[in-house]
């Protein structure tokens, strides 16, 4: 029998990051729990995981941004990509009524999204924690009789929590987006979509060329994010996802770009998953 694949994931069983993975690989998989982002690449580095699964940016939230710096500093490819439908609950052990609510945990992204919930609750302290599902099993390992999580329902289901409230994210229309991260090079067949990373000159016009080169040769950027080089005043990290119909068309841009970036590296070619289209 083959070996399950072993997948990093931040958080704990139950988590959104959980759900992402089990989305992309299906059930047969092993779920490495880690309580940080960095956890997961030192995971990896150590061989003891085969994939991470990373969320990079929120539709509400926007993006996570140190975990582009951890993708250029651990350097394993990007292999795919999820876009994971957000849906948030208000859980509580059984028979708490809203009166006896003090406090409401969650993850600091996921306190973002339903912020408008939030705002209408009186005289209760919102605690940000590190992990979801781990605020819901906290409840139920504690027994908090005056405590709430913000989680999904997997989270409910496994720590045996009742919902006081559905859907309570904002925007109804949330998603986050994961990616896929292996722990060695895989050819992608019918790739259409990579995630890339340059430097340009801080001269006018130097991004506007790059841009243009893209425009010329119908690639589309569907995300481009800017951050600033540690040490390197007035110098920028650019991470662009890039999206293509022709592969000749994809190969002929990083060539022509070449002329106006440095430190240029293709982070991974994968295919496009974009499930909200």
């Amino acid at each position: 029998m083959a070996k399950r694949p072993t997948i990093a994931i931040q958080g704990i069983k139950a988590s959104f990051h959980e759900e992402a993975a089990l989305t992309y690989f299906g059930e047969e998989i092993e779920t490495l729990e880690c309580m940080t982002f960095k956890r997961m690449f030192e995971e990896m580095k150590q061989e003891r995981a085969d994939y991470i699964v990373m969320a990079i940016e929120n539709s509400i939230a926007g993006s996570l941004l140190p975990n582009y710096s951890l993708l250029q500093d651990y350097n394993f490819p990007i292999i795919g990509e999820i876009f994971l439908p957000v849906q948030l609950h208000l859980l509580a052990l059984p028979g708490l009524r809203f009166e006896d609510i003090k406090y409401v945990q969650s993850h600091p992204i996921a306190i973002r999204q339903c912020e408008e919930f939030l705002q209408d609750l009186q005289g209760i302290t919102v605690l940000e924690k590190s992990d979801t599902a781990a605020c819901a099993k906290e409840i139920q390992d504690l027994q908090l009789k005056d405590t709430v999580a913000i989680a999904n329902l997997n989270a409910a289901k496994a720590f045996g929590l009742e919902v006081l409230e559905r859907r309570i994210e904002s925007n109804k229309k949330n998603y986050t987006r994961f990616l896929v991260i292996a722990r060695e090079h895989e050819d992608i067949k019918d790739a259409n979509k990579a995630s890339v990373c340059f430097r340009v000159n801080n001269k006018p016009g130097s991004l506007a060329k790059v841009l243009t080169i893209f425009a010329q040769n119908n690639i589309n950027l569907s995300k481009i994010q800017s951050m600033p080089v540690l040490g390197k005043p007035n110098e920028y990290n650019f991470y662009l996802d890039l999206e293509w119909t022709e592969q000749k068309a994809y190969d002929l841009s990083l060539r022509k770009i070449l002329k106006y970036t440095h430190n240029l590296s293709v982070m991974g070619e994968y295919k496009s998953n974009d499930t909200r289209k």
